[in-house]
């Protein structure tokens, strides 16, 4: 049975509903901040495998909003990039870029090496590479189609779903027992009461409530229809060339271009909230409709070699927030709390770091440069980073096979 884009739809807000509800009653959910989006999808998806299973009925949900959704994503993600805030950052912002595309590099060659030692498709490891952990669900609902259409992965989307959704799960669970251990070897910092009442940056503040109005609404969606029709133009213009990137990037890229455009050089303000909330209502019906979408059939035949990448990877994360990333950032206080968060967006996503920072902060007190630095590489600079070596792994793996 094909199910029409309405019903579509309508199912996937269902999954939304039922992934909110999951989440708001399991504590396991909560504490480790699965989306809501990937709970739900994932509890539809199991209900349809039921249904087949006993009718032997079988539904094709129209995927064509997927690919408006996912651009928009990357669209606000390129909106909320402001180059001040970068240059704010300093020497620490740089040396954090680079620890993060170190991380990137290294976890490609981990997953493509093991892949071709256990006789699999090298692209099913880079799946398990960055395009799923340090990329999280969305470059891997970005990535996933590109990989079945033009290289020919099948079930690569629901692959890509699964790792990332395990990497988050991972990333979660791995962060507070990092800084934990870390934390044995600095010098935690005296904070007085009024520093840790100030509030440096939002994601410090997290329950803060701010202004969304209508005229902020069409404003961002002005932006961001801009960003899509642009970033499709290039993308079409250069997609025979050697500078293809896909049509995501370059929407992310317009983004970012637009978005100091208006800041320093017309003196525009531009509403980062309104800009997160579209955002994320895009990825979370994006990623409602692809886990809605899941064959555990296929996944099924996979499950093994994957698992025991995704293993070595979260081995090699641990290794490298203890002894890299702590260690570059200055093996203090901040270095802490900044490898905490690099565990979540290593193997999951910002959301993920942020919530790993805010359990360590909120039992040591605060932590301003983790706060600033960490939400710029894992919004934003590490998609950036992520999509040019993964394109880069995706032309050697074409050589070698």
């Amino acid at each position: 049975m094909i199910v029409s884009t309405n019903y579509t739809l309508l199912i996937a807000c269902v999954a939304l509903a039922l992934g909110m509800f999951a989440v708001k009653h399991t504590k396991f959910l909560r504490k480790n901040h699965i989306p809501e989006a990937v709970v739900g999808g994932f509890i539809v998806a199991v209900i349809l495998f039921l249904i087949n299973k006993i009718t032997n009925y079988t539904f094709k949900f129209d995927t064509s909003l997927q690919s408006l959704l996912m651009i928009t994503f990357f669209s606000s993600i390129g909106l909320s990039s402001d180059f001040s805030k970068l240059i704010k950052g300093g020497k620490p912002l740089l040396i954090l870029v680079a620890i993060v595309t170190l991380l990137i590099i290294t976890q490609n060659i981990v997953g493509i090496t093991m892949a071709m030692l256990m006789n699999e498709d090298p692209f099913m490891g880079l799946i398990a590479g960055s395009i799923t952990l340090s990329g999280g669900h969305g470059n891997a609902g970005a990535w996933g189609p590109i990989l079945e259409q033009k290289y020919g992965v099948t079930g690569a989307l629901e692959l890509s779903m699964a790792c990332a959704t395990l990497g988050l799960i991972i990333g979660g669970l791995m962060g507070g027992p990092i800084a934990r251990h870390l934390i044995k070897k600095v010098n935690i910092p005296k904070t007085t009461d009024e520093e840790k009442n100030t509030v440096e940056n939002a994601f410090e503040a997290p329950k803060v409530s701010r202004e969304i109005n209508t005229k902020n609404v069409i404003e961002t969606i002005f932006m961001l229809i801009t960003c899509i029709v642009v970033g499709s133009y290039i993308g079409d213009l250069l997609k025979d060339s050697a500078f293809y990137l896909p049509t995501f990037v370059w929407c992310l890229f317009v983004g970012i271009f637009l978005r100091n455009a208006l800041n320093h050089l017309f003196k525009k303000d531009v509403v980062e909230p309104t800009i997160d909330v579209l955002g994320s209502t895009s990825l979370s019906i994006y990623l409602a409709i692809a886990l809605m979408s899941l064959k555990f059939s296929q996944l099924a035949n996979m499950a093994g070699p994957v698992l025991l990448i995704i293993m070595v990877q979260t081995v090699v994360m641990i290794l490298f927030a203890c002894f890299i990333t702590f260690k570059l950032m200055g093996k203090d206080y901040d270095a802490v709390v900044i490898s905490a968060g690099h565990c979540g967006f290593g193997m999951g996503a910002t959301p993920t770091a942020i919530a790993n920072m805010q359990t360590v902060t909120k039992t040591f007190g605060p932590s301003h440069k983790a706060f600033l630095i960490v939400p710029m590489v894992g919004g934003f600079i590490i998609d950036i980073s992520n999509s040019i070596f993964i394109k880069f792994f995706i032309g050697i793996i074409e050589k070698i096979t």
